[in-house]
């Protein structure tokens, strides 16, 4: 098989319905916290707001500018992330990033969508890209814990 065959092969139908269908893509105007991460190799960038209530996100939106890979992450992030601890979404995103770099298995519950991302782990170059929703919203955490501490 060609490398654009390969490419257009992981664009698959269910990837590119995530990123047609993202949740939470209205802003926060009283966010606890809001955090902003790009890609640096293609420029892509979520922007995640967050309320976080006892150590759980109870209010999540987020704005996605991203490729369709970025996109379907986010979709399977903001479709999973309220309710969920740090720890929870530090988890899901550690178990992205083994899937991504190191033949991990698939990330498990409540995470588990971001299995059809798993063919994009040849593609180096897209892993920032779906990593960012992950990175945005533990920084968002972060901001949001230690704001509420001091």
């Amino acid at each position: 098989m060609t490398a654009d065959a390969d490419l257009i092969k992981l664009y698959s139908t269910r990837i590119l319905g995530l990123a047609a269908d993202i949740p939470h893509r209205t802003r926060l105007t009283d966010a606890d916290a809001t955090a902003k991460r790009r890609s640096p190799l293609c420029g892509s960038t979520v922007t995640v707001d967050v309320q976080v209530t006892d150590g759980q996100i109870t209010a999540f939106g987020q704005d996605v500018k991203a490729c369709a890979l970025g996109q379907a992450a986010a979709a399977v992030v903001g479709d999973n992330v309220i309710g969920r601890t740090e720890a929870e979404v530090q988890q899901g995103r550690d178990e992205l990033l083994a899937m991504l770099k190191s033949g991990g298995p698939a990330p498990s519950a409540p995470f588990n969508g971001l299995e059809v991302l798993g063919p994009a782990a040849e593609y180096k170059n897209r892993h920032a890209s779906i990593m960012l929703a992950f990175e945005a919203t533990l920084e968002a955490m972060a901001e949001a814990r230690a704001t509420k501490s001091a």
